[in-house]
């Protein structure tokens, strides 16, 4: 369901008042000035210039342009220029999310160190010295019966794995998966603060347009309210067009106040998005052509999302890990061997039990598991476990990955079709408006129509502008289902 904009309640609140006697031809006024209509047109590159400073922001407002376009307002104040690739590259720059998934992609690799260490040698020094009675062999604790001699010495041993049978082998290839895993997620993350740019550009940028169009019409019911009251002290309009005019005058400050706090709003989000904490103000500066989709058919951009979604990749590096890391705990069940080695000198000892001060000795140690409460097997199973339900995970996202990517075409599609609409909808509102604000001139009808033709006017300036962001952000949205990543 497409979202209805705030701004629109305010305007679809006026009722229809019932129609009042016209004015006699004899009483025909001179034209009041026409309120700027057409299509807004966005900038695409360069600056607009600012508005001079006024007392007031119901008081701002931009130029009447020709009958197709007009100036998008710019925020108020000093204003640094900011497109949407811009927005993308700051947030990709300052978010924090994007250092938490590199820091953490960083970490997995680390654990990859820790787990390739246990087929590497473990080397060992020791220094010892020992003050024991000589008749003594008997012993409990740390000090077995061998080292109850006087001595002092130094030596190191020597520890290398020569096999468990593939346990350290597949235990290392599953931590080179989770770190895999881990930098695809860092990219999903990357995507998903673009996306999150994107949106949060083009929601400013519809609330940024919407300002627009509420501050010329505040400008453009005052001079109406202006003519009419000074038509009305000539007696030459009645005190009820003159209340109209007002009403009409405060409904648009209304709807410029509204417009101003979702502006506000949407400035905010997307400071913070783009990890600006200064409460800075952008002139929002749209694409001069709407980005093209990413393929010419859904399943195109299916085939695209299976073959680069990060978070995808991210869950199938997941699963071969854990597929890797079953098969290691299988291998808990096998013996061990492993080389030892170990040399050191003894200068100060017992020489008259040991007349040469030097050792040395060399070996091999083969680890058997007997039992162990069954501890093995469960780890094995609770392994194969956890690698099916990962199977399930990935297929359930696959699952999911179609269905948002065929519901984001379709979104697109429709949106596309909006922008059509909307466009002819705002030639036949400027119409309307443009025969009404004659009528009116010429005394044939009354100011209810012209509020009418007034109220339909902005409405579907406010919708045109909706259907074209509303548009890019769905491409946007489709940019990030196919697995695109800025």
């Amino acid at each position: 369901m497409r979202r209805r904009n705030p701004c629109l309640s305010l305007l679809l609140a006026a009722a229809t008042l019932p129609g009042c006697p016209a004015v006699s031809p004899a009483q025909t006024t001179p034209a009041l000035p026409s309120a700027p209509h057409g299509q807004l047109a966005f900038h695409s590159g360069q600056v607009a210039p600012e508005p001079p400073p006024q007392t007031s922001l119901l008081a701002q407002g931009t130029a009447s342009a020709n009958p197709n376009t007009a100036s998008a307002a710019a925020p108020p104040g000093p204003a640094e220029t900011l497109t949407r690739p811009q927005a993308e590259q700051l947030a990709l720059k300052n978010n924090p999310r994007i250092s938490v998934a590199a820091l953490l992609a960083l970490a997995q690799k680390q654990v990859l160190r820790e787990t390739r260490s246990y087929e590497l040698p473990s080397l060992n020094g020791n220094l010892t010295g020992v003050d024991a009675e000589e008749a003594s062999r008997i012993s409990a604790g740390s000090l077995s019966a061998s080292r109850l001699l006087y001595h002092a010495g130094a030596g190191v041993q020597l520890n290398q794995l020569i096999t468990d049978f593939g346990r350290t082998h597949n235990l290392v290839a599953s931590s080179s998966l989770q770190a895999k895993a881990a930098e695809a997620a860092s990219q999903a993350t990357r995507a998903d603060v673009a996306l999150a740019a994107d949106l949060a550009f083009y929601r400013a940028m519809e609330t940024q347009a919407m300002l627009s169009v509420a501050q010329s019409t505040v400008n453009a019911r005052q001079n109406v309210r202006d003519r009419v009251s000074a038509l009305t002290a000539s007696k030459l309009k009645s005190t009820l067009d003159q209340s109209f005019a007002e009403v009409n005058l405060s409904q648009a400050k209304l709807l410029a106040l509204d417009a101003q706090n979702q502006y506000d709003a949407a400035v905010a989000s997307l400071n913070e998005v783009l990890g600006v904490t200064n409460a800075a103000q952008f002139h929002l500066v749209d694409d001069a052509v709407p980005p093209a989709p990413v393929a010419t058919t859904p399943d195109s951009v299916i085939a695209m999302a299976l073959q680069q979604r990060p978070d995808l990749l991210a869950l199938r590096d997941t699963h071969e890990a854990d597929l890797r890391f079953a098969r290691a705990q299988h291998d808990q069940l096998l013996p061990v061997i492993s080389g030892l080695g170990v040399v050191g000198a003894t200068p100060v000892g017992s020489s008259q039990y040991f007349p040469q001060n030097w050792y040395g000795a060399a070996g091999i140690n083969i680890g058997i598991p007997i039992f162990d409460g069954f501890r093995y097997r469960a780890e094995a199973g609770e392994a194969d476990l956890r690698a099916k339900a990962a199977a399930e995970q990935d297929r359930a996202l696959e699952d999911r990955i179609v269905r948002d990517v065929r519901t984001a075409w379709l979104t697109m599609q429709t949106a596309q079709q909006r922008m059509a609409v909307t466009a002819e909808l705002l030639n036949q509102a400027n119409t309307a408006f443009d025969l009404a604000q004659t009528r009116y001139n010429l005394g044939i009808s009354s100011i209810v129509e012209l509020s009418q033709a007034q109220l339909q006017q902005t409405q579907a300036q406010i919708e045109d502008a909706n259907a074209r962001f509303d548009y890019e952000a769905d491409l946007a949205a489709l940019r990030f289902q196919s697995g695109m990543i800025p």
